[in-house]
């Protein structure tokens, strides 16, 4: 699979990463054993960069991905993680988590973009993983916090990637004129942007993306499928896109697109997947994957040829810029 650099570092990235996500049990309950079948099939087919974070069932997709990640070579693969939450133990008393995850509550999530409480997140993510380092370091879902995160939150992780501990940073949001922010304040070496760069959501282009490629800062591009809607080849009634239930006018605008995919071969989970991939500073995608079937069903997508004129029928219909 091929590989982009991030920015101006050293850290290199497959096109396709895994999305740890669906590992912390997003939205349904995860057993182990079908966490690591989707974890071989990805390494199986060529994937080598894994991203994770401790908000992610707090902490059970870290603790998943680094007993996996354990078994191979250190330099055999990328692995990024997030800080801006820490973990900090309660009593479950058979709570679940309530932030979406269907794992029990042991750990409850303090907001901190301090200089001690990332440094502190480091830490912690590296004994959950069990490895000796993280390649990529992004803030994560600062929206709430981006003053904090700009003011104390960058700093850290500058001083991160001074001292080696680090590879590449960045941060890990949806606000593009956040992110946009601070790209241009900032020397973060790469942002991963969620759904903001899709088939059909384009408003990274107005500001964002010019940004990222005036600094020479690299994307990953998540949340490509905008929460399922793309990810099928025909989206029907009860498709969600960011988090909602999909409008008719969505719908309409899904079914388009996949009517020109389909005039030409092609499946809608397939476009969507390489036309992020066609901006020169998109390094890659990052999708969720929670079985091996899922993990090869992407894999099967991703290697699929989308042919030119695919994308030049789309912009004759008005359905891409």
């Amino acid at each position: 699979m091929q590989t982009n650099r991030l920015g101006r570092t050293t850290v290199d990235v497959t096109q396709l990463a895994f999305g740890g996500g669906p590992l912390g049990g997003l939205f349904a309950p995860l057993d182990d054993e079908t966490a690591a079948g989707a974890l071989a099939a990805a390494w199986d087919g060529g994937i080598r960069y894994y991203d994770t974070s401790p908000h992610y069932g707090i902490g059970h997709s870290e603790r998943r991905i680094g007993e996996f990640l354990r078994r191979h070579p250190r330099d055999s693969f990328t692995l990024s993680t997030k800080v801006g939450r820490l973990l900090v133990p309660q009593e479950p008393a058979g709570r679940m988590d309530p932030a979406g995850f269907h794992v029990p509550a042991t750990h409850r999530r303090v907001r901190d973009f301090t200089r001690d409480g990332i440094r502190r997140s480091v830490e912690d993510s590296l004994e959950r993983m069990g490895l000796d380092r993280i390649d990529v370091l992004y803030l994560h879902d600062a929206e709430q916090f981006f003053d904090d995160a700009l003011r104390d939150g960058y700093p850290a992780l500058a001083e991160l990637r001074s001292e080696g501990v680090v590879g590449a940073i960045g941060a890990g949001m949806y606000d593009t004129a956040m992110l946009t922010t601070l790209v241009r304040e900032t020397d973060v070496d790469v942002v991963m942007q969620s759904g903001r760069y899709t088939l059909l959501d384009h408003s990274a282009l107005d500001t964002f993306l010019p940004a990222c490629e005036e600094r020479g800062v690299s994307v990953i591009a998540a949340s490509i499928f905008n929460s399922g809607l793309l990810a099928v080849p025909r989206p029907g009634e009860g498709a969600y896109f960011d988090y909602e239930a999909a409008t008719p006018d969505v719908l309409e605008r899904a079914n388009r697109i996949a009517d020109v995919c389909e005039a030409h071969g092609v499946t809608l989970p397939q476009a969507a997947m390489a036309f992020p991939l066609r901006h020169p500073v998109v390094a890659g995608i990052a999708v969720g994957m929670r079985t091996a079937g899922e993990a090869r069903r992407n894999l099967e997508s991703f290697a699929a040829d989308v042919p030119a004129r695919v994308w030049t029928d789309l912009r004759a219909a008005g359905l891409i810029r």
